[in-house]
């Protein structure tokens, strides 16, 4: 089959990989209907993250079923799925407790390398979720959305403790900042603040509900907020980036009390614990437990409530991944579908 695979940074290859087969019982074979480009993949592709070696790419994905080891009991072959990026039983404790991407057998999908033709899947009960026949093919993008940007900004919302009445900022516009702010307004939130500078961005940030736009960043940032919210900072602040600016800027803009949900993966964040220690600020996320919230956002999707696929802004055979890569690396598009 053909796969995307880093070979060094900003040196992607699509090649020929080995077809994808049965491992464990528990695993099954899909055929990728579409994947796609994920802001984190961009860390190793610009070298800040080590490669080590030609390593095949994607975490994200949805398809169809092609064949299912003999312990698998609940997707079977024919149906289409989505999955997260993190393989999960979903029956441990940490999974019951709603925390998949940590569950005590999970494996990193990514290093299966999605952005291909074919993928196996472990632990595929606890993992895919399937929807009750074949979507249609304009659903696809909005299905994909769910496998991780949607799953991880609608996590970032609840961890940030987003719900009616509140008023809610989002630091960061790339596809999971932008779905953050759909989140948000889902769950009920009275006003939404996104951080961007970018007009393109800002224009679907509003399409998903934001209320106001800041396009300060850092201090500046935090005192614009501030300025909107009386003085006193957001109710619930998501921060999607991942870098030291953008996590000090996430809890600077949070009032006394108030909760920051973090999903941006973070790089040289460091936090200086007597400020944490004063500010009274609740701090929560990591690796979004997307498995818990599939099958409601699925519903969502299918019921055409939320049309998250809309971050998706240049599609692209699979045989153009580098385009693809080199599009977002230049900020030329906010997430790059790819179509095997």
């Amino acid at each position: 089959m053909r796969g995307a695979v880093l070979h060094a940074p900003g040196d992607v290859r699509v090649e020929e990989r080995e077809d994808p087969r049965i491992l464990l019982p528990t695993d099954a074979v899909i055929r990728l209907s579409a994947t796609c480009v994920c802001g984190s993949d961009l860390w190793p592709y610009r070298g800040i993250e080590t490669v080590d070696g030609p390593s095949p790419m994607g975490h994200e994905y949805v398809g169809v079923v092609q064949e299912v080891g003999r312990e698998v009991r609940d997707v079977r072959p024919g149906q289409f799925v989505v999955g997260s990026f993190f393989a999960s039983d979903n029956t441990c404790p940490i999974c019951r407790a709603g925390y998949q991407s940590s569950c005590v057998q999970r494996e990193p999908v990514g290093g299966l390398g999605a952005q291909a033709e074919y993928l196996r899947v472990p632990l595929a009960d606890g993992t895919l979720v399937a929807t009750p026949e074949l979507p249609p093919e304009d659903l696809v993008p909005d299905l994909l959305a769910a496998s991780d940007v949607l799953g991880t900004g609608w996590f970032g919302a609840v961890a940030a403790e987003v719900g009616p009445g509140r008023t809610v900022a989002v630091v960061g516009d790339g596809a999971v900042g932008l779905l953050a702010v759909l989140a948000a307004r889902q769950l009920g939130a009275e006003r939404v603040i996104a951080v961007s500078r970018h007009e393109p961005r800002q224009k679907l940030a509003a399409h998903y509900g934001a209320t106001d736009i800041v396009t300060e960043r850092g201090d500046e940032g935090v005192a614009r907020i501030k300025d909107l919210t009386d003085g006193l900072g957001a109710h619930s602040v998501i921060e999607a980036v991942g870098t030291q600016e953008s996590m000090m800027q996430a809890i600077r803009s949070t009032r006394p009390g108030g909760h920051v949900g973090y999903v941006g993966v973070a790089h040289g964040v460091e936090l200086p614990g007597e400020e944490l220690f004063f500010s009274h600020v609740h701090l929560h996320g990591g690796p979004a437990p997307v498995r818990r919230f599939l099958p409601e956002l699925i519903d969502l999707i299918l019921r055409r409530e939320i049309d998250p696929g809309r971050v998706f802004d240049l599609t692209l055979p699979l045989d153009q991944a580098a385009e693809g890569y080199r599009a977002m690396d230049e900020r030329r598009a906010v997430k790059v579908l790819l179509r095997p």
